[in-house]
């Protein structure tokens, strides 16, 4: 079939568009675009013209011989850093609940063991359930109400805050009781997997 449309010959931006149309359209006269038209004469040389400097052509790279030494290749995987021992939190009484929490993704993140020991009372507990935790079989983890310092004011919000990261029989135990009394209740470490079956005893 033929082009429904001229085929410009000048401009190669034109060119390359309209091949573009025919190639995608199917139309003839195809091979005819593809033959660009030969380069022009150069024209006679006229008397006291100055010839043009030749062309000269860009100096040989000097060729480099004898052994070639290869740099020899790594050994094989680099090795990554031994993990580190366990972190201990012990005979923590708790303090600033929101720095309590900032501490808690740190210990998260760490990527080694949290083994609670001794006395964990107040805002300690909410390191209980970090997934890389263990409660010594002998420790103990007291709760309380949480209370603007030197007061016995219990502040809004942060009991629930605290409950955040309490799970299944604790958790009911906080909102039942503890977060409503002012002195510490304590519970042993194995009471306390008891109520919360996820949590862990570290070894022996």
């Amino acid at each position: 079939m033929t082009c429904p449309f001229p085929l410009p010959r000048r401009r190669t931006a034109a060119l390359v568009a309209t091949l573009t149309a025919v190639l995608l359209a199917g139309c003839a006269g195809v091979p005819a675009l593809l033959t660009f038209p030969a380069a022009a004469p150069p024209p006679p040389a006229t008397a006291g013209a100055v010839a043009p400097a030749p062309v000269m052509a860009p100096a040989a790279r000097p060729v480099v011989t004898g052994p070639v030494t290869a740099r020899p290749a790594p050994a094989g995987p680099v090795a990554q850093p031994a993990a580190q021992g366990p972190i201990v939190v012990l005979n923590n009484r708790g303090g600033n609940v929101v720095q309590m929490m900032a501490y808690r993704s740190q210990l998260a993140a760490s990527g080694r063991p949290v083994q609670i020991r001794g006395v964990c009372n107040s805002a300690c507990t909410m390191l209980t359930t970090l997934p890389n935790a263990c409660l010594a079989p002998d420790a103990s983890i007291g709760f309380h109400a949480p209370r603007i310092p030197g007061t016995q004011v219990i502040p809004p919000i942060v009991d629930q805050l605290m409950a955040t990261t309490y799970r299944n029989g604790i958790r009911a135990r906080w909102y039942n009781e503890w977060r409503h009394s002012l002195t510490i209740q304590s519970i042993s470490a194995r009471e306390y997997v008891r109520l919360d079956p996820l949590t862990r005893l570290c070894p022996a």
